[in-house]
């Protein structure tokens, strides 16, 4: 980690967040954050956020080396929570794989540029070549949008994502090369 934390974040609207690393005793106030979020986002997540279990073995398994997971918080409440997944073997130890969640209250604000920008220089400084993040591509435009913008190359899969449901959905792969 060679950035200094926490750290003041100004949105574009004006408000002020902190954003620091994700630590044990942050545990309940993530799984709070996760389940305030909406039905639609918590069944699209990667991971089964709404088990608190899941969440506490997080906490307990910290390892920033292997996942840097980065809050956002406005006071005491989690509005963002993003991570940075790298390898230490194998062929792609040179790639890091970048996720997030972000409080509906607070996107479209700039907050996961910032968080997204965290990560291509925290990549940077750790000698990573690429960082990836693989979303859907209808239900996640938004997210798709920024990664473009920030340089991402997008390559689209149709029908390669399944919801709980088991109804299809195309997947956006972005790459940045760093």
């Amino acid at each position: 980690m060679s950035t200094r934390f926490p750290q003041e974040a100004v949105l574009r609207d004006g408000r002020r967040l902190v954003l620091r690393p994700f630590q044990q005793g942050d545990t309940q106030a993530l799984f709070d954050f996760f389940l305030r979020l909406p039905a639609a986002s918590r069944r699209f997540a990667w991971d089964r956020i709404d088990d608190r279990h899941l969440v506490e073995q997080w906490g307990r398994h910290l390892d920033y080396a292997k996942v840097f997971p980065l809050l956002a918080l406005d006071g005491s409440k989690v509005v963002a929570d993003a991570t940075l997944h790298r390898r230490a073997h194998g062929p792609l130890r040179l790639v890091g794989r970048v996720k997030w969640l972000i409080d509906p209250d607070y996107r479209g604000a700039g907050l996961g540029t910032m968080l997204v920008n965290h990560f291509i220089d925290t990549a940077r400084a750790n000698g990573l070549k690429f960082l990836n993040c693989m979303l859907i591509s209808d239900l996640e435009a938004d997210a798709v949008r920024v990664l473009l913008e920030l340089g991402f190359r997008e390559t689209r899969f149709p029908s390669y994502g399944t919801d709980p449901d088991g109804a299809p959905h195309d997947m956006s792969h972005l790459v940045l090369a760093l």
